[in-house]
């Protein structure tokens, strides 16, 4: 009986420790296949990405987006995201701790998610590879991309990716299309106002078409001019 129970329970760890092996190859793949991507696209430009790819499973759905360099990209918009969206990308690796702990502290003040913490290359890796949940699974995932990111390209390089693959409207993506759909300009002629503009609807950019300001957004924009001098970009 005993040696029965003993080959039970070896057979039991047997089939642990292989799960558990098997977990673990699995997440070393998952993660191997998301770091050679970035590896190309330090030198490729990525034509799709899966915010994109996302919105055309809504039957119907079409998107808008042209690459551009970073050089045909407006000075001003690249300041205007910054001051928006990243205060510290230049100075962080990553991660904005003080930005999270503020966020953390407001949370827990108002008793709910109120304040996000996102920096620039958080939300490239969210943009690029993941979904748009709240799960503590995706968070994890957006953290390890964002570390391999940092330590794979340029500041530089983030930004250009950012800003040619972020959301600007009902499937408008990058700086190019979101120029020429909200005001018909190329990226590279976007004024001052018109940057500040759509660096204020970057959180929700589905609900304001074609240059419309409101309250809200008239005050985000008054903030984020006034935070654009003293804004550093690669």
């Amino acid at each position: 009986m005993a040696r029965r129970r003993f080959r039970v329970l070896v057979l039991a760890w047997k089939a642990f420790c292989y799960t558990l092996g098997t977990v673990v190859v699995a997440v070393v793949a998952i993660q191997l296949w998301f770091f050679a991507h970035i590896l190309y696209w330090s030198e490729a430009d990525p034509k799709s990405s899966a915010f994109m790819e996302r919105h055309l499973e809504t039957p119907g759905a079409r998107v808008r987006h042209t690459w551009v360099p970073y050089e045909r990209i407006s000075g001003h918009l690249k300041r205007a995201v910054i001051a928006a969206e990243d205060a510290r990308f230049l100075d962080h690796e990553g991660f904005d701790w003080d930005a999270i702990q503020k966020a953390m502290q407001k949370n827990e003040q108002r008793g709910k998610v109120v304040a996000g913490a996102s920096t620039i290359s958080q939300q490239l890796a969210k943009n690029m590879f993941l979904s748009g949940s709240r799960s503590y699974l995706r968070k994890a995932q957006e953290a390890i991309i964002t570390w391999m990111m940092e330590r794979t390209l340029s500041k530089r390089r983030i930004l250009e990716l950012y800003l040619n693959l972020a959301e600007w409207g009902d499937g408008v993506f990058g700086a190019e299309a979101a120029a020429r759909h909200h005001f018909g300009i190329p990226a590279s002629a976007l004024n001052p106002e018109q940057a500040t503009w759509l660096a204020a609807v970057l959180p929700s950019p589905k609900r304001y078409e074609r240059g419309r300001e409101t309250p809200y957004i008239s005050g985000r924009m008054v903030t984020i001019s006034a935070r654009m001098p003293s804004a550093q970009i690669p």
